[in-house]
């Protein structure tokens, strides 16, 4: 029952899709909020090199990858681009399998790629800024 004062959300539709564009600023801002940095054009093959993976797909299976593509993915999982999901079934045998996927975080490399950088890193200056306050006399050696 909405009695006028209170909005109703409409819950956001989840994205299947995103493009090389939206990929590389998602990729380069994610790794500028873990103060790692990488140029525009570093970032544009880091999400070609993502891209040829997925196809048209949203997820891969994990047994497809190389030791140094993988090492990739994991990257792209720490800053959020990637998600993994595990899928367990049952052989004739009796025996469990299980099965690795990687997914596109199609909702978070969106907002990643909406992000503004500048806002962000004024936020972070100043969490950073606990230690301007602690007295000089307390770093001193004893």
């Amino acid at each position: 029952m909405n009695n006028g004062n209170l909005k109703a959300e409409t819950p956001r539709k989840k994205r299947y899709y995103t493009n090389l564009e939206e990929l590389s600023a998602a990729i380069g801002t994610g790794l500028s909020l873990q103060n790692r940095k990488m140029s525009r054009e570093e970032s544009i093959e880091a999400a070609e090199h993502l891209i040829n993976f997925f196809g048209y797909n949203d997820r891969v299976i994990d047994n497809m990858l190389e030791p140094e593509d993988r090492d990739a993915f994991y990257t792209m999982e720490d800053i959020g681009v990637l998600q993994t999901e595990r899928e367990e079934t049952t052989l004739f045998d009796g025996r469990e399998w299980r099965i690795h996927y990687w997914i596109l975080n199609t909702d978070r490399i969106y907002e990643l790629s909406k992000m503004k950088l500048r806002d962000v890193r004024a936020k972070q200056d100043d969490t950073f800024n606990f230690y301007e306050t602690i007295p000089d006399e307390y770093w001193r050696a004893s």
